[in-house]
């Protein structure tokens, strides 16, 4: 069976993120998403995965796939994307976070509502910790937590000068297994391999990190898979061309 180019954009936060946008609701985000015609989203809250329902059961009438997923923070504050083949397993990686996320009350006024909604944008809930704060789960850890859930591991933003693999720990671990990472800013690409050649037998994707609806990528950033299916991408993602 031959690939097919499939348009993704695998970092978009809801309203669930405190820094979210309130109009970051599902119905608005697949809306977007599909006025862009992307193929493939993931829409990667902060340390929850509490609004992928919403967003998966609107993609599907969209005929857009919605793998769920999430933007974890280790302990070290690495950010990185958790995405997995079902919701379900998704929401129990949801549940084994939020034991390990430190219980610090979220300050509305300060950070901004971390609200959990409906496909109907109905608010059904409200996360009470901030969710941006540091997990108790470490950058070693990542891969066998994820993985134990049938996920898999993508370090976000690595050329960022905060919260990224590269800024926080300064270095790529002789032990990493994670084969995909994200970046950015295409133009930091080829220096970031200069310096950490760990990352040349990686996959790279580029996403939006979408915290407002304008952000969200237009159909610029192709995944070869062999079909149109949240495990064929993820399949696609993490396996390296030699």
């Amino acid at each position: 069976m031959s690939a097919i180019k499939l348009s993704y954009d695998l970092h978009i936060h809801s309203c669930l993120s405190p820094c979210g946008d309130d109009d970051m609701l599902p119905s608005n985000i697949v809306g977007m998403a599909a006025l862009k015609e992307l193929d493939v989203i993931a829409v990667t809250d902060h340390n929850s995965c509490k609004n992928c329902p919403a967003v998966m059961k609107l993609a599907e009438a969209y005929g857009i796939v919605a793998i769920p997923g999430m933007e974890l923070t280790t302990e070290e504050e690495v950010h990185v994307l958790c995405l997995f083949p079902e919701l379900s397993k998704a929401m129990e990686f949801d549940e084994f976070v939020h034991e390990r996320l430190m219980p610090f009350p979220n300050n509305e006024e300060v950070f901004g509502k971390q609200l959990v909604v409906d496909e109907d944008d109905n608010v059904i809930g409200s996360e009470p910790y901030l969710l941006i704060n540091a997990t108790s789960i470490s950058f070693e850890e990542v891969y066998d937590c994820v993985t134990k859930f049938d996920g898999i591991m993508i370090p976000a933003h690595i050329d960022k000068s905060t919260t990224s693999l590269i800024a926080n720990l300064g270095f790529i671990p002789d032990d990493s297994r994670f084969t995909c990472a994200e970046i950015k800013h295409k133009g930091f690409l080829e220096d970031i391999l200069e310096k950490h050649p760990y990352l040349k037998n990686c996959n790279i994707i580029h996403d939006s990190d979408a915290h407002y609806l304008e952000y969200i990528n237009e159909p610029e950033n192709f995944i070869e898979a062999e079909s149109k299916s949240v495990q064929d991408v993820l399949k696609a993602l993490i396996t390296v061309k030699i």
